[in-house]
């Protein structure tokens, strides 16, 4: 597998389009291109229609998936107010087949059409959705229990504010609901997620719940717990908590002291003084082991970390060959005190390798091998060249 990659700073869309495309295409060679992964600013959502016309224009018919986004990311920069177009081109990934899906409310719930998972779900799927049309994490949910085994990475856009403001790209098109996506079904996908965040407090059963909403927690009422929890913490972790009360679940429960990454994390949303119950972001099991957890800078960074350095390892010896990187946006310049965090860091432990992303509004990604819709998350598709580096 090979990638290129390019960053263009103007919001001319016919020059934006021309020397993506042609930075992009240099560093694949003579190899001809499977995919187009395509990501502009908002700055793009008037022309959007110019920019994917021209991009396809050059490129031929090519799967191409994309949206407009708040902010853009490429190679080891991220650009969070300047006109940006990324452009990342992958080739040697076998067959791409793109698609586009929509949610239609029905008087039961709702239904999801227009592509169906196989059963055999190989490979993965990218996705990128709009988020005011169509509720994600009910389609993962699905997958989860009727197609195991299937992996889900991408996000929701952010480029428009309100609904029909989104801007998506699916091969030549914009659409403005729904999502877009591309199946790779023979293509080595590496799927990394960093969600940011580091246990506080002791880990404890949850003894009683009803759905999303929390009794008890180790036969006491949760919101004593926090309260005991909030006393015994160190002023900065305590100034943490008053910021956002996240829960952690634990993915492995024969795990015997689980650590930070070992969770999938959902924010309390709210709580009853007079019953102690607590509201999770998410249904959660009785009989589940749960941690209470912060976030901060420098937790999302040493998160981060630990998922390259570990993926590193992983690879033993090969080259990554490039990334698709779906970074929340309330990360960048809103947590990190340095411009470029979760792609420079990328690059500072993987290498300097082709890379495009956006700043979602929802990032897609597994978690102990089941599909999730998360927050505050950096997830990461990695993908790795067949080939092993060569010894120095």
């Amino acid at each position: 597998m090979k990638a290129g990659g390019a960053l263009v700073l103007t919001a001319d869309p016919g020059a934006a389009a021309r020397r993506a495309v042609e930075e992009a295409r240099a560093a694949l060679g003579d190899l001809p291109p499977s995919l187009a992964v395509l990501f502009a600013s908002a700055h793009f959502l008037g022309s959007a229609e110019a920019l994917v016309a021209s991009v396809a224009e050059q490129t031929g018919s090519l799967p191409l998936i994309g949206c407009v986004a708040e902010a853009v990311a490429g190679g080891a920069r991220e650009v969070e107010s300047e006109p940006a177009v990324a452009l990342w081109l992958g080739a040697g990934l076998g067959p791409v087949e793109s698609f586009a899906m929509e949610f239609v409310r029905t008087p039961s719930g709702g239904a999801y059409g227009g592509y169906r998972f196989a059963q055999e779900a190989a490979g993965v799927h990218l996705m990128i959705c709009d988020p005011f049309s169509f509720p994600a994490d009910g389609l993962l949910a699905h997958l989860n229990e009727h197609v195991p085994g299937a992996v889900v990475m991408g996000g929701m856009a952010s480029g428009g504010l309100r609904s029909r403001q989104t801007r998506l790209f699916l091969d030549g098109r914009v659409l403005s609901r729904g999502a877009v996506g591309a199946h790779l079904p023979r293509a080595e996908v590496h799927p990394l997620v960093a969600q940011g965040c580091r246990p506080v407090g002791n880990p404890y059963i949850i003894t009683r719940a009803d759905g999303n909403v929390i009794h008890e927690l180790g036969g006491r009422q949760p919101l004593a717990r926090l309260r005991e929890l909030a006393a015994m913490l160190p002023g900065r972790d305590q100034e943490l908590l008053a910021q956002g009360v996240h829960l952690g679940v634990v993915i492995d429960e024969y795990r015997a002291e689980p650590g930070q990454g070992d969770f999938l994390i959902r924010g309390v949303v709210g709580a009853d003084p007079e019953s102690g119950a607590m509201v999770v972001g998410d249904e959660i099991q009785v009989g589940r082991t749960v941690q209470f957890h912060v976030r901060d800078a420098d937790s999302a960074d040493q998160d981060l970390r630990r998922a390259l350095d570990r993926e590193s390892a992983a690879l033993g010896g090969r080259r990554p060959a490039g990334a698709l990187l779906f970074t929340c946006n309330g990360r960048g310049s809103r947590l990190f005190s340095e411009p470029d965090h979760d792609a420079g860091l990328i690059a500072k432990i993987l290498g300097e390798i082709p890379v495009a992303g956006f700043f979602c509004a929802g990032e897609l990604g597994p978690v102990g091998r089941r599909n999730f819709l998360h927050t505050f998350t950096a997830s990461i598709a990695l993908f790795p060249d067949a080939a092993r580096q060569a010894p120095p």
